[in-house]
């Protein structure tokens, strides 16, 4: 990881002023690194020996940090990982902008790798990622959807990119059709169990921790899997509240919605939803032979679901 800190800082750079004290600012507010972190285990784990791993990881952290940049502006977002977001410190002509740059400047790096199946993989990745993104604003303020419509976008818009680090780490390690294949999977599977419990802690975690305010996605009027199995099981009064709730958005309603939450036990269904996801992630890796990198991608589907942040 300090390898892969060292290629983002080094790629970040620009003549541009106003573009160095964004990427600063956002490469500085940290991370869990989670994505370049998947890409670098599933190599280690198949024996790669090359240097393209670290380069590989940088973009997909790049690529990321783009959507979390384009994300915050769409959502009116003020908070992130504790501090303000970069649109509200530089506003939202410089957030896009910026996101622009590092969606380009990845681009760049992979060129530089010349991988044709690599770039194929991370085309097509930033490209799901944003037909979910269009998806979510869709469903916004919609109390309809479905368990499947809720889990094509989180497959979309997270589990996606999960997936594309995961399968190349596996074309790194010279892994044929097959082998990408499972290891995808294992992203993809890791990715949603992941999301999910964001959006669980949306309605259950300690801001402190989280780095956001909770009930943002309420507010948003973002229908996640908690109202979602509000309204599919909850009384009739419950399930009536979390519809307007979405509907309306806001946040005049948010102690009377977690109570429905709690009521119905809808964060234990969701996290027993995460927890079946990471339990299938972990299935697709048993072919791999032991190693403390092995053991890493394990941990990594404990940590999805157990986090608190």
């Amino acid at each position: 990881m300090e390898a892969v800190n060292r290629v983002i800082r080094r790629s970040l750079s620009s003549e541009v002023v106003l573009i160095n004290q964004v990427s600063d600012y956002i490469i500085g507010a940290g991370g869990k690194r989670l994505r370049p972190a998947l890409l670098l285990y599933v190599a280690n784990a198949l024996g790669y020996q090359g240097g393209h791993h670290h380069e590989l990881a940088a973009v997909v952290e790049f690529i990321h940090t783009a959507t979390l940049l384009h994300d915050d502006v769409v959502d009116e977002s003020d908070l992130r990982r504790g501090r303000s977001t970069a649109n509200a410190m530089f506003g939202n002509a410089a957030a896009v902008l910026v996101g622009d740059f590092l969606y380009s400047r990845a681009f760049q790096m992979m060129v530089g790798v010349g991988n044709m199946q690599i770039m194929q993989v991370l085309a097509d990745a930033t490209n799901i990622i944003a037909e979910g993104e269009v998806l979510q604003l869709l469903n916004v303020h919609n109390a309809d959807v479905s368990v499947e419509d809720y889990l094509r976008v989180i497959h979309y818009k997270t589990a996606t990119l999960f997936e594309a680090s995961a399968r190349i780490g596996a074309i790194l390690g010279g892994q044929d059709l097959a082998g990408q294949e499972r290891l995808a999977s294992f992203g993809r599977h890791l990715g949603t169990a992941f999301q999910i419990v964001d959006d669980v802690l949306d309605y259950s975690g300690d801001e402190a921790e989280t780095g956001k305010h909770l009930g943002d996605d309420l507010a948003e009027g973002k229908p996640t899997l908690p109202l979602i199995h509000v309204m599919q099981h909850g009384t009739p009064e419950q399930a009536s509240l979390v519809r307007t709730a979405i509907e309306e958005g806001g946040r005049d309603a948010f102690a009377e919605v977690i109570a429905a939450v709690n009521a119905c036990g809808a964060l234990e269904a969701a996290s027993a939803c995460a927890a079946a996801e990471a339990k299938l992630a972990a299935e697709n890796i048993t072919e791999l032979p032991p190693s403390i990198f092995k053991e890493s991608l394990l941990q990594l589907c404990s940590f999805a679901v157990a986090r608190t942040y």
